[in-house]
């Protein structure tokens, strides 16, 4: 695909290069992808209201579930690509189905990412299509994040879930934070880099941003917060994972071989945006891609992208045809 390319130069373009954050969603049915999406877009400000899902612009739904078959069956087919600024940042969220039978469509949406997220639900642990979809990540060597989700409802133990993620799939897990308590008594997380508890106060029916109070982890005020059996049982469980002695290594997620682990509860918004802001802070930028032509570095100053979905009847009043392009070089303007 060509075009016009913008003449600004190689410093506005590693700018905007720079401030860039392409991900897909990975997971296999049910296990809560689509509102976690539509979660990250509320905390992103893309939407204000969960559940009701309007644009700024009030003119188009911001949901990516948009068929009439997804709608029927609860489930994601096609990929959506939604695009959403936070922090200074440009996020691009490739929504990608889970159910099997499109697994190929979220095979196209993979090369088109320059991070996953693998989504897991605490309560089933890995399953199929997750296993599969983490195949392709690996083979494609992008970076991966892991969000369990599901942590206000029943669960398996976390530390069951940090080991299953070990042996099953042979990657590192890391814990960015870990949860206190779990199904109705689910009080929050611990993030491990800051230090911190935070406790979450529930919204109805999770359509606002959750209330979250934090606390230092050795604030005399957290035995009064927290019920001292949960509380004791955290520290024990949280001894037990340092106790592991595992290491971050930017490099080794670079390439797929550790994920950083964090728990939530998306319906819920507990750990959402905690979540977020880390990902914006840990994400890769966009990096160089390769061609028929050699290696495309995302600054050069002329465009280049490939399509990896064409999608039709997207609007049923209109006869539409659209093709989602990821660009990998350049800006590109209408001619």
């Amino acid at each position: 695909m060509t075009g016009e390319f913008a003449p600004e130069g190689l410093p506005e373009l590693r700018e905007e290069v720079n401030r860039r954050r392409t991900f897909a969603i990975v997971s296999h049915p049910d296990a809560g992808k689509t509102t976690l999406t539509e979660k990250l877009l509320l905390y992103g400000g893309a939407i204000h209201l969960a559940g009701a899902v309007k644009s700024r612009s009030a003119q188009r739904k911001a949901t990516s579930d948009w068929m009439e078959l997804e709608k029927q069956r609860g489930i994601s087919i096609t990929s959506t690509a939604l695009q959403f600024d936070y922090n200074g940042c440009c996020i691009n969220l490739l929504d990608t189905p889970g159910h099997k039978d499109f697994s190929e469509d979220t095979y196209r949406t993979l090369a088109a990412a320059d991070n996953a997220v693998m989504l897991v639900d605490a309560a089933k642990g890995l399953e199929t299509q997750t296993r599969k979809l983490f195949e392709v990540c690996r083979l494609q060597e992008l970076p991966i994040f892991t969000f369990i989700n599901k942590l206000d409802l029943p669960t398996r133990e976390p530390i069951d879930l940090l080991d299953e993620i070990e042996k099953e799939l042979g990657i590192l897990p890391y814990p960015m934070n870990y949860p206190i308590g779990t199904g109705y008594r689910f009080r929050g997380v611990y993030d491990r880099p800051s230090r911190t508890v935070h406790l979450f106060e529930r919204t109805a029916h999770g359509a606002k941003e959750a209330r979250v109070e934090v606390l230092a982890i050795d604030d005399p005020e957290l035995p009064q917060r927290i019920d001292p059996e949960l509380l004791s049982t955290f520290q024990e469980e949280w001894e037990m994972v340092e106790g592991l002695g595992a290491v971050w290594d930017p490099v080794a997620f670079a390439s797929g071989k550790i994920t950083p682990i964090f728990f939530g509860s998306a319906m819920t918004n507990f750990g959402v945006e905690l979540f977020l802001k880390s990902f914006l802070e840990m994400a890769l930028s966009p990096i160089p891609q390769c061609s028929t032509t050699g290696t495309v570095a995302p600054d050069d100053a002329e465009f280049s992208a490939f399509i990896f979905k064409l999608q039709a009847n997207m609007d049923p009043k209109h006869r539409d045809r659209v093709a989602f392009a990821r660009v990998c070089s350049g800006k590109f303007e209408k001619t």
